[in-house]
C-alpha cells in the first residue's frame, strides 16, 4: 500500500512539473544573493504519506581532528613467547590456536634423555652434600680445638660449599623443567619436562607440531592477553603538538566494518622515529568482548583536537547528484500544498549523522527544511 501511495506521489509531481522550470533570484538574510535553482511543490497529503519531516539548521559542535593510522596490540607483559628451556622432541601438544589458557594450565611436554643425566647430577651432588657438610662441621670443631691444620678445615669448607652451589643449582634447573627435587630424591627420575602457561591468554600462534625438536632458542607457541588490547598510533611530527591525554579518538577497522569506534590517547611517545617522522600514541578503548578485535588489525584514526560550533543539518536533508549537494528549503506554505525551493550547497564534513555546513551559506534559525523524505525530489 504504502508503495503504491509513493508511485502516486512521483506522478503528481511529474504532473506539477510545469512549476519546478522556474528559476529565480533572493536574497539571503545578510543582504548576499543565493541562487535558487527550481521550485517544487508538494501537497499536505503527499507530505504526510511518506511521513515527511521539516526542520532548522541547528549548531553542532563539529570536531577538528588529526588523521593517523596504526594498529590494535597489547602491552609487552601481556603477550608472552613460549621456549625450551632446555632442547628436545615434542612429547604432546594438545592445544590449537585459538585455545583459551589459565596461568598454569600445561602447554607442552618436551622429551629429552638427557633430562635423566641432570637427575642423576642431582642427587648424586645431595647425597655427596650430606657426608661433606658433616666432613666440615668436623674439621671446623677440630680446628677451633687447634687439633687440626687450617689447611684441612679449609679444604673441607671449599668442597662442601662448592657442592653445595653445585646441588642448588641443578635444583634451580630441575624445577625451571618443573621437574620435582623431592620426587627425584625419592628415586622417581623422568624423561619429560613440562611447560606451563606463564600468563592467562589465548594461543595466537604454534610453531611447533608434536614430534619435532625444539632448541632453547626456538619459539614453541605464542599467548596473548587481551585484556588490556589498545591502539598503537603513529602521529606524524608536525601533528604532535596538538595531542594530549584523554583527547577522544575516533578510528576504524578499513579490512573488516565501516563503524566507528570510540577511544582516548592515554599515553603519548617521547621519541620521534628518524624514518617517519611520527611519534608513538597509545589510545585506550572499551567494548573489547563485543567488537572482537584482534591484534595486528590495521586502523584509521581521527584524534580530535578541538571541536567548533557550526551550522548542520541532519545527513538525510542532504542529496547527492554526482559531485553536487542539494538541500530543500521551505518558501511557502498554502493552501494545502508546500513549496521547496533547491538549493545547491557545499559542506564541510559529517558528524553524528549531521552535515556540516559551509560558512558561505549564510541561512537563519527561522529557515525550514526538508530534513526527511527529500530524497525523490531532487533531479539532475
Amino acid at each position: 500500500m504504502l508503495r503504491a501511495i509513493y508511485i502516486l506521489f512521483i506522478i503528481l509531481l511529474l504532473a506539477n512539473s510545469c512549476k519546478n522550470n522556474e528559476s529565480i533570484n533572493d536574497n539571503s538574510a545578510n543582504g548576499q544573493e543565493v541562487q535558487s535553482e527550481i521550485l517544487t511543490t508538494i501537497t499536505k497529503e503527499q507530505f504526510e504519506a511518506i511521513n515527511m519531516q521539516t526542520g532548522h539548521v541547528v549548531p553542532i559542535d563539529f570536531p577538528e581532528h588529526i588523521y593517523t593510522t596504526g594498529f590494535i596490540d597489547v602491552p609487552p607483559a601481556n603477550k608472552a613467547i613460549i621456549n625450551a628451556f632446555a632442547g628436545g622432541y615434542i612429547k604432546s601438544t594438545p592445544l590449537l590456536v585459538g585455545n583459551s589458557v589459565k596461568k598454569g594450565q600445561l602447554l607442552v611436554t618436551i622429551e629429552n634423555p638427557e633430562f635423566i643425566e641432570i637427575q642423576q647430577q642431582f642427587l648424586e651432588a645431595d647425597e655427596q652434600l650430606s657426608y661433606l657438610k658433616n666432613e666440615f662441621e668436623r674439621q671446623k670443631s677440630l680446628y677451633n680445638e687447634r687439633i687440626t691444620s687450617e689447611k684441612n678445615y679449609l679444604k673441607a669448607e671449599s668442597e662442601y660449599k662448592q657442592t653445595l652451589a653445585i646441588r642448588n643449582a641443578l635444583d634451580k634447573k630441575l624445577r625451571l623443567f618443573n621437574i620435582d627435587p623431592a620426587n627425584v630424591k625419592a628415586g622417581i627420575f623422568v624423561t619429560t619436562a613440562r611447560i606451563y602457561a606463564p600468563i592467562e591468554g589465548s594461543i595466537t600462534k604454534i610453531y611447533v607440531n608434536q614430534g619435532s625438536y625444539v632448541s632453547p632458542a626456538d619459539k614453541i607457541m605464542e599467548i596473548v592477553n587481551l585484556e588490556h588490547i589498545h591502539l598503537e598510533l603513529d602521529v606524524f611530527e608536525k601533528d604532535i603538538m596538538r595531542v594530549q591525554k584523554s583527547q577522544e579518538i575516533d578510528f576504524r577497522i578499513p579490512e573488516s566494518s565501516k563503524k566507528t569506534y570510540k577511544g582516548e590517547v592515554h599515553l603519548i611517545g617521547s621519541e620521534i622515529d628518524l624514518n617517519k617522522r611520527t611519534v608513538k600514541v597509545h589510545g585506550h578503548f572499551d567494548d573489547m568482548e563485543e567488537n572482537n578485535f584482534a591484534i595486528g588489525m590495521f586502523v584509521e584514526a581521527d584524534i580530535v583536537t578541538a571541536k567548533k560550533p557550526v551550522d548542520a543539518l541532519p545527513e538525510s536533508a542532504v542529496i547527492e547528484i554526482g559531485d553536487n549537494k542539494y538541500i530543500l528549503k521551505l518558501v511557502e506554505e498554502k493552501d494545502n500544498q508546500y513549496t521547496f525551493e533547491r538549493i545547491k550547497i557545499e559542506t564541510s564534513g559529517n558528524y553524528n549523522n549531521y552535515v556540516a555546513l559551509d560558512n558561505n551559506h549564510k541561512f537563519t534559525a527561522t529557515d525550514i527544511f526538508l530534513v526527511k523524505g527529500a530524497y525523490g525530489l531532487i533531479k539532475e
